[in-house]
């Protein structure tokens, strides 16, 4: 009897366990930003909207993704290109939080050295306005 009620208990002890851990879920996408048509990028210009230049995904576990790659972080950095008559902000996934701005208008094609862009593995330049 004892024998029994060890192993009832020990059984117990064990669905208790496995019931009480989490199963991981799969984050799910949340929000879509479709990149913007081409026959909308001229108004967006003269309106100055955000241009999507590569659709993007919000997970439900507070990532970010492309079509191609997960990122941890969603970056929005505003500040102003030499000689230009107003700010520009980017909209930047990434996998680490130290891209300043300068960084970014150089990853976005003002840069001629092909180091100052940035490994579509680590950032990527998703949205300008």
């Amino acid at each position: 009897m004892k024998k029994i009620r060890c192993l009832l208990i020990a059984f117990v002890i064990a669905f208790g366990i496995s019931g009480c851990t989490q199963e991981e879920k799969e984050a799910t996408i949340i929000n879509t930003y479709e990149k913007t048509s081409e026959n909308e990028i001229e108004k967006n210009i003269d309106n100055a909207e955000q241009i999507i230049m590569v659709t993007y995904y919000e997970m439900s576990d507070g990532t970010w993704k492309t079509d191609d790659y997960n990122y941890q972080y969603k970056l929005v950095l505003t500040g102003r290109i030499k000689s230009a008559v107003k700010d520009t902000c980017y909209t930047i996934l990434s996998n680490q939080k130290s891209i300043t701005f300068d960084m970014a208008v150089k990853a976005s094609g003002f840069s001629s050295n092909i180091e100052d862009y940035f490994k579509e593995e680590d950032a990527v330049i998703v949205a300008i306005q």
